[in-house]
């Protein structure tokens, strides 16, 4: 990755060399966040400033691609690696609007108790789950409650509650060391993880390693 990186990011010679580490950091965080989200049962805190980044490289190398000649050999390298790019971002976004179509009544009634600044959803997800609740209403109304007996025509929201299953277990890799974490189930059971250490464990246990960055789903 780090070579293709450096090839990509060549094609504008005048460009500081830090530029090479900082595009090739925030892809790595990119992809680290991509992964969380795709195995955390719950929808994590939104990592917009990650996403708002590569949008950026995205269009940096969508230009140094125009000033390339055709056949150019770095072409097809800045080419596959923005493929790449689009994948990782585009499945993190869509892993998010999964969960926010399965979970919408959980994820609405928790953002209510979150202050602003420490709210998971960005306004355009807050937004689309909103949307997607009223057409979830509107579609109950007209396919199934119109035909009900007058007492069983409102519309309960709580009855589509599905909440997602933190007891499912994980699989990680601890960043750093991490002690006395309490196995779920068990009153004094503790583990401890060492940095680089694998385990398999109930998502509870670590919901808050995964969200500070002290532990990496896998």
């Amino acid at each position: 990755m780090d070579d293709d990186m450096e090839v990509i990011e060549s094609v504008t010679e005048d460009e500081p060399e830090d530029d090479d580490l900082t595009a090739q950091t925030v892809l790595l965080a990119m992809e680290e966040a991509w992964l969380n989200e795709k195995f955390a049962p719950e929808i994590l805190p939104h990592q917009s400033d990650l996403v708002d980044c590569m949008f950026q490289q995205i269009t940096h190398m969508e230009d140094n691609m125009k000033r390339l000649e055709k056949g150019d050999l770095r072409l097809m390298v800045h080419r596959m690696e923005l493929d790449r790019i689009k994948f990782v971002v585009s499945s993190y976004l869509r892993a998010r609007l999964e969960k926010i179509e399965k979970y919408t009544v959980h994820i609405l009634a928790q953002e209510t108790k979150r202050p602003r600044e420490e709210c998971y959803l960005t306004p355009a997800e807050l937004q689309f789950a909103k949307e997607f609740l009223a057409n979830i209403e509107v579609l109950f109304r007209k396919a199934v409650l119109q035909y009900m007996p007058g007492p069983f025509q409102a519309f309960e929201v709580n009855k589509l509650l599905v909440k997602p299953n933190m007891h499912a277990y994980v699989f990680l890799r601890a960043n750093q060391k991490i002690e006395g974490i309490v196995l779920p189930g068990s009153l004094d059971q503790e583990v401890n993880f060492e940095p680089g250490s694998q385990h398999i464990i109930q998502y509870s246990a670590v919901a808050n390693l995964v969200k500070s960055g002290a532990v990496q789903l896998i």
